[in-house]
This record gives C-alpha cells, sequence and structure tokens, in this order.
C-alpha cells in the first residue's frame, strides 16, 4: 500500500475547484492519504472562497495527519524554510511518496528517494496509477 504524503500545494489544487483532476487520488485503492497540518494550514490560508475552504475541510477528513519529527533535515538535502517542516512530516509519516508541486523548491529531488519516500509530481504518480498517458 502506498502511502502519500500531500503537499500543501496538492492540498490548494484539489480544493481549488470542484471537478479538479488530483481529486483522483482520493479515489485511488490500495493507498493512504498523509499530509500534515501545517501544510492544511497553508492551503486554507491560499484558497480565498469559503466553498474552497469547504471543500479542502471535507477532502482532509480522509486524511492522516503527521507532525514534523523533531529531528534535522537527512544529510545532503537543502530546501528552503518554509518546505523542512513538510519533508520532516513525509519522513515522521513513513510516507512512500511525497507528492508536490513545488518545482521551484523541490524539484532538484524529482525522482530521487529520500529517506525511502519518491518525491514526485502528483500528476507522474495518478500517470503511473491508472496506467494515463
Amino acid at each position: 500500500m502506498d502511502r502519500l504524503f500531500l503537499d500543501a500545494n496538492v492540498l490548494f489544487s484539489a480544493a481549488y475547484r470542484p471537478g479538479a483532476g488530483l481529486l483522483q487520488l482520493w479515489k485511488l485503492k490500495n493507498v493512504a492519504l498523509c499530509s500534515s497540518r501545517y501544510a492544511l494550514e497553508e492551503a486554507r490560508i491560499n484558497l480565498d472562497e469559503e466553498e474552497q475552504r469547504a471543500r479542502l475541510t471535507k477532502l482532509s477528513e480522509v486524511v492522516h495527519f503527521f507532525d514534523a519529527g523533531q529531528r534535522k533535515l537527512p544529510r545532503g538535502i537543502s530546501l528552503p524554510e518554509k518546505d523542512v517542516p513538510i519533508m520532516l512530516a513525509a519522513i515522521e509519516a513513513r510516507a512512500t511518496h511525497l507528492l508536490t508541486g513545488d518545482v521551484r523548491h523541490v524539484g532538484q529531488y524529482f525522482g530521487k528517494k529520500i529517506e525511502g519516500i519518491v518525491i514526485v509530481l502528483p500528476g507522474e504518480y495518478l500517470k503511473v496509477r491508472t496506467g494515463g498517458v
């Protein structure tokens, strides 16, 4: 079973509009969705409309939440301060995948494993899981 850690931008994108493509993540079988309260709050702050925030609340009902552990980033990993709690919470969650759209700050780690976690774009993960092109 895959344990998917959802970054704030994934939560935001899923809640932004009804019918968002990332909602497919919530329909996958044999997957545990994980995130952190930190990511959830970041997504909530950036959603402008009450309807979007309500969708986010509904989506979060089936997400398992983890806090960043009291540790440092693994050796050789360098992230902006705002992204450190995301990576540490993903490690704490024992995630198999960290799904993020943050190409600017995390892109250098796409396709790589950090503490057993594969960093990947959400669309790429869905493509592999659903056999899409």
